[in-house]
């Protein structure tokens, strides 16, 4: 299993557009991905309810794995777009 952590970089953590934004990449990646908080259960990344309740403010850290072909690339996208303010563009 694939696995990486990113620091939140948007002013708003991953709500509102920056969620939005993250669950369609999440979404378009070949394998499921999950995210979680630190001490946090693992939770499915491409749910916007999921991303919403976690609570990811700017400068958390949060843990992505992925399993399966792809995954690994999958991931690198996603913590680029993790550590990019969102809310900037």
């Amino acid at each position: 299993m694939a696995e990486r952590k990113a620091t939140i970089a948007s002013s708003s953590g991953l709500h509102a557009r920056p969620a939005k934004l993250f669950v369609q990449a999440v979404q378009s990646k070949p394998v499921p991905v999950t995210i979680a908080t630190e001490g946090g259960a693992d939770l499915n990344a491409g749910s916007i309810l999921s991303l919403m309740g976690l609570g990811a403010s700017q400068g958390s850290v949060v843990t992505l794995k992925a399993e399966g072909a792809g995954a690994e690339q999958a991931l690198d996208e996603l913590v680029a777009l993790l550590e990019t303010d969102l809310d900037a563009e």
